[in-house]
C-alpha cells in the first residue's frame, strides 16, 4: 500500500515531464533547422574556397566566443527569467539567420562574404552561450529528480536526430530550394520553438528578496568558487575535459583515416551509421534513465570508449571502424546522461546557471585544443612514423601496417591507451569515486508550483 501523501505529488511530476516534452519537441525542430543551415553553409564555403582551413574557421568562431563568455552568461542566466532568456537566445539566432537570408536574397550581387559568416557565427556563439545553462537549469525545475536521467537522454536525442537528418535533408534541399530556401526553413523552425516556449511556464528558483546583492563579476566567479569547494565535482569536470579532447581528435581524424583507404561514399555511410548509434544511445538513456549509481555508469562508458579507440586504429576496415564508431557514440549519451544527472542533483537550482556555464567552459575548452593539435600530430609525427620507410615501419608497422592512414591508426591506439590509463587513475580518487555519497543532494526550490502547460 502507498504511503499517505504520495498520490497528490504524482500529478505535478507528470505535468512537469509533459511540459519538458513540449519544449523538447520545439528544440528538436529548431536543432534540425539549425543543422540544415550549418550543413548548407559548410558546403557553400567549401565550394567557393576549396579550403578546409576556411571551413574550420567557421567552427572556431562558432565555439570560442561562447566558451570564453560562459561564466558571465551563467551569472546572467541566474539573474534573468529562464523562459525569457531561452526565447531571447532563439530570437537572436533567428535574427542572424534573417541577416544571412537578406545577404543572399539577390544571388546576382553576391553580397555574402566569408567575413560576414565569421562575424555572424561569433555573435551566434555569444547568444547561444546562455542557451545551454538556461535550458539545463530550467530542466531541473521542470522535471522530478528521478527523471533527470531520462530528460538528459531526451535532450541528447534531439541533437542525435538533427545529426542524422541534417546532412541527408540538407543535401536534398540544396538541390531543390538552394541555400535561400534552407534559411527560410530554418526561420520557420525557430517559430515552432517560440510557440513551445510560450505554451510552457518555467518556474524560477527562489532568490533572495531585494534582488542580487553582489556585482555581476562576483556572481560570475561564484561558479568557480562553488567547484573549488567541491573537489569531487571538480575532478568529474576535469575527467570530462580530458574525454572531450579525445572526442575532438575523433571528429578531426576519423574522416582522413577512412579516406586513406576508402572512397567518400563509404565515409558518408559510416557517419550516418554512427549517427544512428548516437540515437540508439539516447533512446536507451531516455527509457532506462541510467544506472542507480551514476559514477559507475560514467566509468564503465568511458572504459568502453577507450577500448573502442584501440579498435578504430587497429585495421583499415570500414566495417570494423564503422561498428566501433557506432558503439562509441552509443555509449556517449549514457556517460553524458549520468554526468548531467549528478550535476542536477548536487547543484542548487539557483546556482545552476553560473555553475553549469563554468562547467561547460572547462569541459569543452579541450575541443579547440584537439582541433589545433590533430593536424600537426597526424601529418608531422604519426604518419611519418609508419610511412613505408618510416622509423617504426619494421617494428610496429609489421603489426599495424604501413602507408597512408596507418600513422593515424597508431594515433588512435595511443589515444585509447591514454583513456584507459587516465580512467584507471580516476578510479583511485576517493572524492570522485564517492561524489554521489559525499555531496548532499540540493533542494529544488522554485517560486511557484511545479508547472504544467500554461500561456502565462
Amino acid at each position: 500500500m502507498d504511503q499517505p501523501g504520495t498520490a497528490p505529488h504524482e500529478a505535478p511530476k507528470l505535468e512537469g515531464m509533459k511540459a519538458f516534452l513540449t519544449v523538447w519537441i520545439g528544440q528538436v525542430v529548431s536543432l534540425l533547422g539549425t543543422g540544415l543551415t550549418g550543413f548548407a553553409l559548410g558546403v557553400w564555403v567549401y565550394q567557393r574556397t576549396g579550403s578546409v582551413t576556411q571551413f574550420a574557421l567557421i567552427l572556431f568562431f562558432g565555439s570560442l566566443p561562447g566558451l570564453v563568455l560562459a561564466p558571465l552568461a551563467g551569472a546572467l542566466v541566474d539573474r534573468w527569467n529562464r523562459r525569457t532568456t531561452l526565447i531571447a537566445s532563439d530570437a537572436a539566432a533567428a535574427v542572424i539567420t534573417l541577416i544571412l537570408l537578406l545577404l543572399l536574397w539577390d544571388e546576382s550581387k553576391n553580397l555574402l562574404e566569408l567575413w560576414h559568416l565569421y562575424l555572424l557565427t561569433a555573435i551566434a556563439s555569444v547568444a547561444g552561450s546562455v542557451q545551454w545553462p538556461a535550458f539545463s537549469a530550467a530542466t531541473t525545475l521542470l522535471v522530478a529528480k528521478e527523471h533527470y536521467g531520462r530528460a538528459s537522454g531526451l535532450a541528447q536525442m534531439a541533437g542525435a536526430i538533427a545529426q542524422i537528418a541534417s546532412p541527408v535533408l540538407g543535401a536534398f534541399l540544396l538541390l531543390q530550394v538552394h541555400l535561400r530556401g534552407i534559411l527560410l526553413i530554418d526561420l520557420a523552425t525557430f517559430g515552432v520553438a517560440f510557440v513551445t516556449w510560450l505554451l510552457v511556464r518555467i518556474p524560477e528558483p527562489v532568490r533572495p528578496p531585494g534582488g542580487p546583492a553582489t556585482s555581476l563579476r562576483q556572481e560570475a566567479a561564484t561558479g568557480w568558487t562553488y567547484l573549488r569547494e567541491r573537489p569531487g565535482l571538480l575532478a568529474l569536470l576535469i575527467l570530462f575535459a580530458c574525454t572531450n579532447f579525445n572526442v575532438g581528435m575523433l571528429q578531426a581524424l576519423l574522416p582522413p583515416l577512412v579516406l586513406s583507404f576508402a572512397p567518400a561514399t563509404t565515409l558518408g555511410s559510416m557517419l550516418s551509421a554512427a549517427g544512428f548509434g548516437l540515437l540508439a544511445g539516447t533512446l536507451l538513456t531516455g527509457a532506462w534513465g541510467g544506472p542507480k549509481r551514476r559514477i559507475t555508469g560514467i566509468f564503465a562508458g568511458l572504459l568502453v570508449q577507450g577500448l573502442l579507440l584501440l579498435v578504430i586504429g587497429w585495421r583499415p576496415s570500414a566495417i570494423l571502424i564503422g561498428a566501433a564508431t557506432f558503439v562509441f557514440l552509443a555509449a556517449a549519451p549514457v556517460v553524458n546522461g549520468c554526468s548531467q544527472a549528478i550535476w542536477q542533483v548536487k547543484v542548487p537550482a539557483g546556482l545552476q546557471g553560473r555553475v553549469f556555464a563554468v562547467r561547460r567552459m572547462v569541459a569543452q575548452c579541450s575541443l579547440p585544443l584537439a582541433f589545433f593539435l590533430a593536424g600537426p600530430l597526424a601529418d608531422r609525427v604519426f604518419e611519418p612514423l609508419l610511412a613505408p620507410q618510416g622509423p617504426l615501419a619494421g617494428s610496429l608497422g609489421a603489426v599495424l601496417g604501413t602507408g597512408p592512414g596507418r600513422g593515424l591508426g597508431f594515433l588512435f591506439i595511443v589515444l585509447g591507451l591514454l583513456v584507459v590509463a587516465g580512467l584507471l587513475f580516476a578510479t583511485t580518487l576517493p572524492r570522485l569515486r564517492r561524489v554521489e555519497e559525499e555531496l548532499p543532494d540540493a533542494e529544488v526550490a522554485a517560486s511557484g508550483t511545479v508547472p504544467g502547460s500554461s500561456t502565462s
